[in-house]
């Protein structure tokens, strides 16, 4: 029980912190836009943003100044690729008899 309310707490740790870097935010401007990196970012917290952006009108799941195609295929790559979903390689499970 201890062992899953300190992975809970971690979880949310990070939750929090990952907040702090959502699109929409006001930390990119028109001279400095997000680039593929930071499309990475904002698609792996997409499902933070889209929650946070129920309550405060100014937070998107996509930043809207970016630089274009390099920001898309981050954003994209992220998406899809989940948090580990992209994998060369899957794990087959063998049923227990």
């Amino acid at each position: 029980m201890k062992k899953k309310i300190i992975i809970l707490a971690m979880i949310l740790i990070v939750a929090f912190t990952a907040t702090g870097c959502i699109p929409g935010d006001g930390s990119i401007s028109s001279t400095d836009p997000a680039g593929f990196f930071w499309g990475i970012w904002h698609g792996w917290i997409a499902p933070i943003s889209l929650v946070i952006g129920i309550f405060d009108k100014n937070i998107s799941i996509y930043e809207p100044i970016n630089s274009g195609w390099w920001y898309d295929l981050g954003f994209y790559c992220s998406v899809i690729s989940g948090f580990g979903g992209l994998t060369i390689t899957r794990k087959k499970y063998k049923k227990k008899k």
